[in-house]
């Protein structure tokens, strides 16, 4: 078992924790704390790609795991949505980490920033929407289009990942009419599934740093934490500026990630 922290450096380490922290807070208020986490894993040197995104997960799901518990305690969402969304939510990601091992990510992502260029706009412009909880599907209808969202985002998560918690809040919202706050307690649940997902088929490959992993987790849980209660006192309003400024951190680098790839 390798732990991933024989020969980190100190200072690396303290700038691990800081963005575990960091992305913890993220991810519990709108999701996309992976733009903050992903990027400092890359920089240890000697990990390789697939072990750094695999210990993200793992890191991850802690964070969204104490987000997830402190979101139902002061929100109680609707777990009879919630838990079969996260339950196709987790085969779908599954069903992406598969797919992420022969095609490249660089083949969808710009058709994701096309959709998050239309998602910033679609909440920019409607400044109304996702403050109240208006549902605007009933009874197996309603179960249906929470599936198939779990299904999709989950499947992206395992391909790709950042901005996963994103996708799933404007999707509770604008598809399915959920208020900002409920939607983000709903999509600390079905992000947890995702994490999970992918994780099922890291594991068997042996490519999880465990030492770093854990010191990773305990960061994101406090950031988790400290992030769903910030959410849940501040309110819908709050989540929806925040989800704007990480919306358009997205698209910088995944806008960034395309340009880079067409003139490489």
């Amino acid at each position: 078992m390798v732990s991933g922290l024989e020969s980190i450096q100190l200072g690396t380490l303290i700038l691990v924790v800081v963005a575990g922290f960091a992305a913890g807070w993220v991810d519990a208020v709108v999701g996309g704390g992976g733009l903050i986490q992903l990027p400092v894993m890359l920089l240890i040197p000697g990990i390789s790609p697939v072990q750094a995104l695999a210990t993200n997960k793992m890191g991850s799901i802690f964070g969204t795991t104490t987000s997830a518990v402190t979101f139902y305690r002061r929100v109680r969402p609707d777990l009879r949505t919630a838990v079969p969304m996260a339950v196709i939510a987790l085969a779908g990601s599954f069903g992406g980490a598969v797919l992420a091992a022969t095609l490249p990510a660089s083949v969808f992502k710009p058709i994701i920033v096309a959709a998050l260029v239309a998602v910033a706009l679609f909440t920019a412009f409607r400044p109304n929407v996702g403050e109240l909880t208006r549902l605007r599907h009933d009874g197996h209808r309603h179960y249906v289009v929470a599936c198939l969202i779990g299904a999709v985002i989950g499947f992206y998560d395992g391909m790709i990942g950042p901005g996963t918690g994103s996708f799933l809040i404007i999707a509770l919202v604008s598809a399915m009419g959920y208020a900002f706050l409920e939607a983000s307690a709903k999509a600390k649940i079905v992000n947890m599934a995702t994490n999970a997902g992918a994780l099922m088929f890291f594991l068997p490959h042996g490519s999880l740093l465990w030492g770093l992993g854990l010191v990773l987790g305990a960061a994101n849980m406090a950031g988790g934490y400290l992030g769903a209660r910030t959410a849940v006192s501040r309110g819908s309003k709050f989540i929806r500026i925040v989800f704007l400024v990480v919306v358009g951190a997205l698209i910088l680098k995944l806008g960034s990630d395309v340009w880079q790839d067409a003139f490489a």
